[in-house]
């Protein structure tokens, strides 16, 4: 079983492809309809993408002056990590033009980190309920010190390939510590960007006047890789995702072992076997490298069928126990207040109609119904498309019971 490039890489670096001009190669790239919006997005602004082979895209960015910082609104609509263009289009064509981004319903999650930061850089917005207007009044932006209020991923995304283009040294602090900023980071670098402290809360970046296209490899979606091997622990059985990276799920990998779960990491990737039923655990989500707000969905299907009780604290996006009324159809003993869910495991759940409201959601009730006496029927996966390689084939070709329906 292979987990392949991480939308929340793959997203950005498309994105980051914008800022020179040329032919970019980018492998491990995920089947995904995220993938596919983005593409879009980018032909919409002046680029040429095509698929050379089944996870590769190939991106061709015209000069800057034959950019159109302007796309149709429904495509920003569609998708949140459309708000990652706005770096790109304000160092290279100064000036952008968008709708507000949408994406997955789990809570509000304003931009006034990524209008700051680039507002401290020299572009000025004219914003209005639905949309974003930015213009640079200067050649380019300017070096600044940017201090996030919360070191928020797609922020840090944004900034970061807004500074490599700027004049003079630009410093983010407080910056997301997530492995896909910095494999992000890798490919500004091999396009010629001078950063430094990848991988830290402390970004230094020394703007140049031009970079150069590059071929890049897409970092392994940690969470896809959570999700297969959440499938084995849940349903009794062994699943080794071959290239998962363990030193990007530590935490996640020792709350599995302390549900009782035998892992092995190493060089051909990530493995977990179940020994029993899961124990309970209590889980509270924090930035990297804490356990990502990505997993809990995940492990709480787990915990919902494990022995004990559990705590499970959300301090990312009060929103995100949306799919837990769902999970009590089933049959579930979970009780949520504020920011806790209280979860008493239950010996079995039972299928019945469900829907997802998003994409981890949706991946996680898919792995509740497979525990489940009887059939479940999942409305909403949908959903899974959006960051998921041929989800339902991939978890049948493990040996689970399931059938997608249009």
């Amino acid at each position: 079983m292979r987990a392949y490039g991480a939308k929340n890489a793959v997203l950005k670096e498309m994105a980051a492809c914008l800022l020179a001009t040329g032919e970019h190669h980018l492998t491990n790239v995920p089947r995904i309809s995220d993938v596919a919006v983005m593409s879009e997005l980018l032909v919409a602004l002046g680029c040429r993408v095509d698929q050379p082979s089944a996870h590769e895209l190939r991106v061709v960015v015209p000069e800057a002056k034959d950019l159109h910082p302007v796309a149709p609104s429904h495509l920003f609509e569609t998708m949140r990590a459309s708000i990652v263009i706005l770096g790109p289009l304000l160092a290279r064509c100064g000036e952008a033009n968008m709708a507000l981004p949408g994406g997955d319903d789990f809570g509000q999650r304003p931009i006034n980190f990524h209008t700051e930061g680039l507002s401290a850089m020299g572009a000025t917005f004219h914003n209005d309920r639905t949309s974003i207007h930015a213009t640079r009044s200067s050649p380019r932006l300017h070096a600044t010190r940017v201090t996030l209020e919360y070191p928020s991923h797609t922020a840090t995304d944004n900034l970061l390939m807004a500074a490599v283009l700027a004049e003079g040294r630009t410093i983010i602090d407080n910056a997301a510590r997530e492995p896909e900023v910095a494999d992000l980071g890798a490919q500004l670098l091999a396009m010629g960007a001078r950063i430094e402290g990848l991988g830290t809360s402390l970004l230094t970046i020394d703007g140049v006047e031009i970079l150069q296209p590059t071929h890049h490899e897409v970092v392994t979606d940690r969470v896809v890789s959570a999700t297969y091997l959440a499938s084995g622990l849940i349903t009794g059985g062994h699943v080794r995702v071959l290239d998962a990276r363990a030193e990007h799920m530590v935490m996640l990998l020792r709350k599995l072992e302390a549900m009782g779960a035998v892992v092995e990491g190493g060089g051909d990737g990530v493995a977990v076997r179940a020994t029993g039923r899961p124990q309970a655990v209590d889980i509270a989500t924090l930035p990297y490298p804490g356990v990502a707000t990505d997993y809990k969905p995940l492990l709480t299907t787990m915990l919902s069928v494990a022995g004990g009780v559990s705590v499970v604290t959300e301090n990312l996006f009060a929103g995100r126990f949306r799919y837990v009324d769902q999970l009590v159809r089933l049959g579930a003993n979970i009780t949520t207040e504020g920011h806790h869910a209280m979860i008493r495991g239950v010996e079995r759940l039972t299928g019945t109609s469900v829907r997802a409201s998003d994409i981890r959601a949706a991946a996680a009730l898919t792995l509740a119904g497979l525990v489940a006496e009887g059939e479940t029927e999942l409305e909403g996966l949908e959903h899974v498309d959006r960051g998921y390689d041929d989800f339902v084939a991939r978890l049948h070709s493990l040996g689970a019971n399931v059938e997608r329906f249009e």
